[in-house]
């Protein structure tokens, strides 16, 4: 089993003993899209021994460019990107454990995706999520790498709890719409997205071996179009003890004070909404129902209707949630919902 893992062994910085560790180690990978799967492509690789990942969407065309799990023929089966990334992983290292879940990682359900992990991944894209995170990292002291990308450039922190600021240290709150650029507004290139998830993985071989000193107490920003890398030193954010989070029991996204049921997915034309309350839907009666009204596919995963005379199409899993293709407009997506779904 080890000998797979032979040249890695060979640098110094992993050695035997590190790599035994990282082959007892457990992360928990939250969103498998750009930088989730390239971070769950090189971990399994470099042998973490149990990769939980979570992630709520479906394999999109539009994501063949930098999403470097997936193919067409995900496309084609319209797979659910942990489905279509686990066979993928799996048939790259079948000695590891991956563990995968379609899921929608919410206030309710994030603590038990990373209370029994050793360190958490962020694969993400959007702020809320992220904020969610670093409450559950806080809450649980498991530490994070947080990472974001845009055009050409993005930026890497990690983030111990107890040692260093935490994201609410740098960012108080949620940038207001429109004020920050988007995958939507600036695009993205595959390779700044590709360093980006690198550097993460970096730091989790460093922490996860025991060498968490060696861990940058920086925000790391690349720039691979200019070229540049620049370090930003965070160390001393909240040498006040004023951070709500990290220095008190603020834990407003933990608690579901802030946060919302709907979400525009960056780049897909397209707006998630989840229902207020739990539910478990019945394909088969759900697919005889909207039949009358639309297009319906079912592939066990999910359902995909395509109401008549419409540019619209709902992407629906059990639980409720729904993505809502043809539209960026919350009011309109809800008033979809509402129509062919209910609530």
């Amino acid at each position: 089993m080890i000998e797979r893992y032979r040249k890695q062994i060979l640098f110094d910085g992993v050695g035997e003993a590190g790599q035994r560790a990282l082959l007892n180690s457990r992360v928990a990978l939250i969103g498998c899209g750009a930088l989730g799967s390239v971070i769950a492509q090189t971990i399994v690789r470099a042998g973490f021994g149990f990769v939980r990942i979570v992630d709520r969407d479906f394999v999109d065309l539009s994501n063949l460019q930098r999403q470097v799990l997936f193919d067409e023929d995900d496309v084609r089966q319209r797979l659910p990107k942990v489905v279509a990334a686990t066979r993928k992983l799996e048939a790259i290292n079948s000695e590891i454990v991956i563990e995968p879940h379609v899921a929608d990682v919410t206030f309710e359900n994030i603590l038990g995706f990373v209370s029994d992990v050793d360190l958490i991944l962020d694969g993400t894209d959007n702020f809320e999520i992220r904020f969610l995170i670093n409450d559950a990292s806080v809450e649980t002291g498991t530490p994070w790498v947080h990472a974001g990308c845009v055009g050409s450039h993005g930026q890497v922190m990690t983030i111990i709890p107890g040692e260093t600021p935490c994201l609410r240290c740098l960012m108080p709150e949620i940038p207001d719409p429109g004020s920050a650029e988007t995958c939507d507004t600036a695009g993205v290139l595959a390779s700044a997205i590709q360093v980006v998830s690198s550097l993460q993985v970096v730091d989790a071989i460093k922490y996860l071996t025991g060498q968490k000193d060696l861990i940058s107490r920086s925000l790391t920003i690349v720039d691979v179009w200019d070229g540049t890398m620049r370090k930003l030193d965070v160390s001393k954010l909240n040498e006040a003890k004023s951070c709500p989070c990290c220095s008190g029991k603020d834990r407003v996204w933990l608690s579901g004070e802030s946060g919302s049921q709907s979400t525009v997915l960056c780049g897909r034309n397209s707006v998630q909404l989840s229902p207020p309350a739990k539910m478990s839907l019945t394909f088969p009666e759900l697919e005889k129902r909207l039949s009358q009204s639309g297009e319906v596919k079912n592939n066990s995963f999910l359902l995909i209707f395509k109401p008549n005379e419409s540019d619209h199409e709902f992407t629906i899993f059990q639980n409720g949630r729904a993505i809502i293709s043809g539209t960026e407009d919350l009011a309109e997506a809800r008033q979809l919902y509402a129509r062919y779904l209910g609530n």
